[in-house]
């Protein structure tokens, strides 16, 4: 194979699924890969999973704040605008933002929802009954915006906007998801402004149990967030909530179904499911990269990295790297240990990481306990972004009567 000639930036690349045949090449020959991007600079691909792991742990040398966490250079009030988010904070703000936070995402207290998730799951499946469904939009996408609208008590009736506000950000290379007519042409500004009136409205309502009002309530560095600086938190806050578990889900299904014996194992055994999610987030992570940007000259795997230089760290590469995971590119619900990278790791590890686990968790075991009958009735299809590791279309047929 000729290294040269892969393209890792094009979204094109990623329409038939992830080049993960390149990436394998690349990490054993090139492993931090140089990337050119049509009209600016282009950028560094770090492949494999210690060097992501080095990246992540130095976030003042390897910086989310400087250009942002996507390969394109984003225009300056929307770089502005994603510097108060976490995933675009570096040290010490990051610290401030994020350590009040922590206690209302920590394992003990989101185990305090299972019931709830349960709950929205089976009333899906109602709602479905037997049909044929496309099940990215029809089935998965309503469980993660129902359980972040209720946490973050934004009204039920707002929910579908909002995620597909964030659908059309993360997934804005793909045609079928740019504006239509009599949508805001930019999604990121209409969430924003959205969550600056909902804001405002907040704050003259009394305070209740959840994390608008904790959020809206707390100082983080010694003041109270802005309503314009809770606008951008919550872009994150809420979009990362909806599209990656959707993602997930659709993606982890699809897994199962191309892999019959182990769907059957877990239906006899669904003790295996946390297992099986795990393999799903590596298998098929969400995202592909977040990008950094080199504060200073620096050396990767032998690489000289110049100061201003694009890094990406490529998630979908260190999660199959051959050095770490054993029959990498083999699906193995058994697999153990799982040191997949999908949530990231150290100063940026997910903030939401519990809710994604109990939200696939109780999602599969509701599924096939209510399903004994899941078939693919189509071809899939996947969304075209270098970003957006995801399903657009799923078609399935499900049956409770076996």
């Amino acid at each position: 194979m000729n290294t040269a000639a892969i393209d890792l930036y094009s979204p094109d690349v990623y329409v038939d699924g992830a080049p993960h045949a390149a990436l394998a090449e690349l990490r054993r020959t090139t492993p931090v890969y140089w990337q050119d991007i049509p009209g600016q600079p282009g950028y560094w691909a770090v492949l494999k999973h210690a060097d992501l792991v080095h990246v992540a742990r130095h976030p003042l040398l390897f910086s989310a704040r400087e250009g942002g966490i996507m390969l394109e250079d984003a225009p300056p009030e929307h770089l502005a605008m994603m510097r108060n988010t976490l995933l675009a904070m570096d040290p010490p703000r990051h610290v401030d933002f994020r350590r009040p936070l922590v206690p209302s995402f920590k394992a003990q207290v989101i185990s305090g929802l299972e019931e709830r998730v349960r709950i929205i799951c089976r009333q899906i499946f109602d709602e479905i009954g037997d049909a044929e469904v496309e099940f990215v939009h029809d089935v998965t996408s309503g469980l993660p915006s129902q359980v972040v609208g209720e946490l973050v008590g934004i009204p039920a009736e707002d929910w579908p906007r909002i995620h597909r506000w964030s659908e059309m950000n993360t997934s804005r290379q793909d045609p079928d998801f740019q504006q239509q007519d009599g949508e805001d042409a930019d999604p990121i500004m209409a969430m924003a402004t959205y969550a600056i009136e909902f804001a405002g409205r907040r704050r003259q309502e009394a305070a209740r149990l959840d994390l608008a009002s904790l959020i809206l309530g707390t100082e983080f560095g010694g003041q109270l967030m802005t309503d314009v600086e809770f606008g951008s938190f919550f872009v994150q806050l809420v979009g990362a909530g909806n599209d990656t578990t959707k993602t997930m889900l659709s993606s982890g299904l699809l897994a199962l179904l191309q892999h019959p014996d182990q769907l059957a194992e877990l239906r006899s055994d669904l003790s295996l499911i946390p297992g099986a999610v795990e393999e799903i987030l590596r298998f098929a992570n969400p995202l592909h990269y977040f990008r950094r940007t080199a504060t200073a000259a620096t050396e990767l795997c032998g690489i000289q990295i110049a100061a201003g230089e694009k890094v990406a760290m490529y998630y979908t590469s260190a999660n199959r790297d051959e050095d770490v995971f054993d029959e990498s590119q083999r699906f193995d619900i058994h697999r153990h240990p799982n040191p997949h990278l999908s949530f990231g790791i150290a100063e940026h590890y997910c903030l939401g990481v519990h809710i994604a686990r109990l939200e696939g968790r109780v999602f599969f075991e509701e599924l096939l306990a209510t399903y004994p009958s899941i078939e693919l009735t189509g071809e899939p299809v996947r969304t075209r972004s270098n970003l957006n590791n995801a399903l657009k279309y799923l078609p399935i047929r499900l049956r409770r009567g076996g």
